[in-house]
């Protein structure tokens, strides 16, 4: 999601950081070791994994990436496309 429409309310002081690889965080909650975010904080967007929300964001999404990692349980009833990796011209 875009950076300048994202903002945490509560909890920045219990993420914990990790650089995967350079310039890219992970950021994880130190209590439980959920992945909240991922982020390369030179650019526009953050990743959010939504199933970390608790509540229903009212966003859908609009396209899919990463789709040869699906779980064969996953079941996403959107028209929106679907990439098994990243889409055309990123």
């Amino acid at each position: 999601m875009a950076r300048s429409r994202f903002r945490r309310l509560a909890g920045a002081e219990a993420l914990r950081d990790f650089e995967s690889s350079p310039g890219k965080l992970r950021r994880f909650c130190g209590r439980c070791g959920t992945h909240m975010l991922a982020e390369r904080p030179a650019e526009p967007h953050v990743v959010l994994r939504v199933a970390t929300l608790d509540d229903d964001p009212g966003l859908r999404p609009v396209l899919h990436v990463w789709t040869t990692h699906d779980v064969p349980w996953l079941s996403e009833e959107t028209l929106a496309p679907r990439h098994p990796e990243w889409p055309p011209g990123r």
